[in-house]
């Protein structure tokens, strides 16, 4: 790991790669694709677990105080971002294929991350506490609130099916293990204590679920169609969605007011969208279709998400350091002598 951080490559990124290309030459066929299905479910349960385990309901109720800021994050996600999706509906058939642009589409519906949220509000010194509440509120109203958005804007094209059973297996692959994880938090704090056990369990289960969808669609044949210049404009499509929503959240939480700790919050939690809920709801939402070529839109998001966010928190980081650095140098200055 050290090789390739040296090389500027991020493990996690990394090992997505590395599950596509396994996809690409070794997909799971028959019984070993019914038992991949299984387990992959059981990944994504243990992922949500720990999210539920992870938030301490104190830090909870006092973070839901501070509505203005969730309400602008969820604003955002589920309204900003489904905007900016049906927008760019010109972009089918003659740029986007039809099923590239409901990929498109679908990762302007899911709800943000937890765990990189979080972790990048952390590192640009923001309000973690108020990203722990946003992210997590996020994901759980998105257990509803993308199937419905789904059955709005996309259930006319054909494309997904939103039904009480995909809702309901959403709700147990995904809710139900978050509720139980809050329930029996207080016996789970000595295992959240080994950071390794939960990050492979994080990280893993987004590897098994994007395996599982690029096997699909190697069994399935369903990148037969997509052609380099179609790939690549999928790539600028995604980049310019992100640069358009950092711009918004950045100069919005600027003109609503708030502190530049929420700021923090709100440009991170805002701008982000989870492949480890959008590509289990995915396998849902859109069964019986080309699942692993609607989703690559939301992998490839996913992935320039995280490199611009790194740099971003960075920028964050640096320019905190150096206020607090002018601050205690202005205490000294002011001091008499």
């Amino acid at each position: 790991m050290r090789f390739f951080a040296k090389l500027r490559i991020d493990a996690f990124m990394l090992g997505i790669l590395v599950s596509l290309v396994v996809a690409i030459f070794l997909p799971a066929r028959d019984a070993s694709a019914d038992a991949l299905d299984w387990i992959t479910k059981i990944a994504i349960g243990l992922l949500f677990f720990l999210y539920g385990a992870r938030l301490a309901p104190r830090d909870a109720l006092a973070g839901l105080r501070h509505w203005r800021l969730h309400s602008s994050v969820l604003a955002v996600t589920y309204l900003i971002f489904p905007l900016i999706g049906l927008a760019l509906r010109f972009l089918a058939p003659s740029v986007l294929t039809d099923d590239l642009y409901t990929g498109v589409l679908f990762l302007c519906l899911v709800p943000s991350t937890v765990q990189s949220s979080i972790a990048f509000t952390s590192i640009a010194r923001g309000n973690v506490a108020g990203a722990v509440v946003s992210a997590s509120l996020s994901n759980l109203i998105g257990v509803f609130a993308t199937p419905l958005l789904v059955m709005l804007l996309m259930d006319t094209t054909g494309n997904a099916t939103v039904t009480p059973a995909a809702i309901l297996a959403i709700v147990v692959q995904l809710l139900l293990p978050f509720l139980v994880g809050q329930l029996l938090r207080s016996r789970m704090a000595r295992l959240l204590r080994h950071a390794a056990l939960t990050r492979a369990i994080d990280r893993g289960s987004v590897y098994l679920v994007v395996y599982a969808a690029f096997s699909a669609g190697m069994v399935e044949h369903s990148w037969s169609g997509i052609s380099p210049r179609a790939l690549l404009a999928t790539i600028a499509v995604c980049a310019a969605i992100l640069t358009v929503v950092l711009t918004m959240t950045t100069f919005g939480s600027r003109f609503l007011g708030f502190s530049r700790p929420d700021q923090i919050v709100v440009v991170f939690c805002g701008s982000k969208k989870s492949l480890a809920t959008g590509l289990p709801m995915a396998s849902v939402l859109f069964a019986g279709h080309p699942v692993g070529l609607i989703v690559l839109p939301l992998m490839i998001f996913h992935q320039i998400q995280l490199l611009t966010c790194t740099v971003l928190a960075q920028r964050y980081a640096r320019s905190a350091a150096e206020n607090a650095s002018a601050d205690a140098t202005a205490e000294v200055s002011a001091q008499p002598v």
